[in-house]
């Protein structure tokens, strides 16, 4: 294996080329591999590299390019020279020339539009015209009014017991309680009787030794609202949740006292007191307004107390009857010292406005508070 030089056709000698070489201009000479021995090439790749041919030295006529982009730096004094100067005295720029033309545009307000419906919008009035061709079809036409369902008129008055045909008034009444929080609980009136054995009560005890039923104190003729419930209670009670006695005292159920069932006094039934039902002295509520106090009296202090310096509350219970006065003034809660005596000397003199039950004056009764305070 042997090489051989070879020269391409455009960097021949005798033929320039057409990039401006001349013929006497050094080409470089491609190294091109060629039939000869193995060894011959071993011997010679040995020589070049112990023995390299020196090559001449390389010489450089390329020149740095003149820089035009670059930021010379000018001291700090020149640029704020220039700055003062720029601005106080301005230079004059030439007036500015526009050489641009304006480009003729058609006006498109010219001439009126031409708009054109499209399938959809026609659809869409379509549809909304017959929707308001029916409504106002519908409200033109006559439709038949209803008939009024007739209506059962509901008595709300309290009701109020009637006395028998050999009776020409009834009078009493009764109440009681357990001192519990919550009011009655609704259910049956007990049994009638003229004598009372056992008061009308919840039973705490399952099994008694001597079982005995509870009545009140009523005529036996009389009639009085009835509900058909298990347990004992007040039919016009709206309590229903807890089992209870309601909030008076003196055994009995209700928000009265002294065995009975209601709000009065006694072991009747309602308003009042003394057994029976009807009439009698009532209490507040179920109906019945209270009295208002027209003058009153200040209570005077005794001699003992104002020594003391004794200072309190005593409650008096007193009947202000239709006329307004009082009556049967007593004292609840006593406070001694002599104040008891003073506060009912003072209630004695108080005048009221009566209490009011369906529109007519009744007797009620009533506690007040009479304070003693030294100033």
């Amino acid at each position: 294996m042997s090489y051989q030089l070879l020269t391409p056709p455009e960097l021949d000698p005798d033929k320039p080329a057409n990039l401006g070489l001349t013929a006497s201009a050094e080409e470089p000479h491609l190294l091109v591999e060629t039939e000869g021995s193995m060894w011959t090439s071993l011997i010679a790749n040995l020589r070049d590299t112990f023995s390299p041919v020196k090559q001449a030295p390389l010489e450089l006529t390329s020149k740095p390019a003149e820089d035009n982009l670059s930021i010379r730096e000018e001291p700090i004094w020149k640029t704020l020279s220039t700055s003062v100067q720029d601005f106080l005295f301005p230079r004059k720029l030439p007036p500015l020339q526009l050489t641009s033309t304006a480009i003729p545009v058609a006006d498109p307000f010219a001439r009126p539009l031409q708009r054109k419906l499209g399938p959809g919008v026609a659809a869409m009035i379509l549809v909304i015209g017959s929707t308001l061709a029916v409504l106002f079809w519908n409200g033109l036409r006559v439709r038949a009014v209803p008939p009024k369902t007739p209506t059962e008129v509901v008595d709300l008055k309290p009701y109020t017991p009637m006395a028998p045909p050999k009776m020409s008034a009834m009078g009493g009444g009764g109440g009681g309680g357990d001192h519990d929080l919550v009011q009655v609980s609704k259910g049956r009136i007990p049994k009638l009787d003229t004598k009372q054995i056992t008061p009308p009560q919840i039973v705490r005890n399952d099994h008694p030794k001597l079982a005995v039923e509870p009545t009140i104190i009523m005529p036996k003729n009389i009639p009085l609202p009835q509900v058909d419930m298990p347990n004992l209670g007040m039919p016009t009670s709206n309590q229903v949740q807890l089992a209870s006695n309601g909030t008076g005292s003196g055994a009995g159920m209700g928000s009265g006292k002294n065995g009975g069932l209601g709000s009065g006094t006694g072991g009747g039934y309602g308003p009042g007191s003394g057994g029976g039902t009807g009439g009698g002295v009532y209490h507040v509520g179920g109906g019945v307004s209270p009295p208002t106090v027209i003058s009153s009296v200040d209570p005077e202090y005794s001699d003992e107390a104002r020594r003391a310096k004794y200072t309190g509350i005593v409650v008096v219970t007193l009947i202000v009857d239709t006329q307004g006065n009082p009556q049967h003034v007593s004292v609840v809660r006593r406070l001694g010292m002599g104040l008891d005596e003073k506060a009912v000397e003072a209630v004695r003199q108080y005048k009221f406005r009566p209490a009011m039950y369906q529109g007519h004056a009744v007797p009620v009764e009533v506690n007040i508070e009479v304070n003693f305070q030294i100033y």
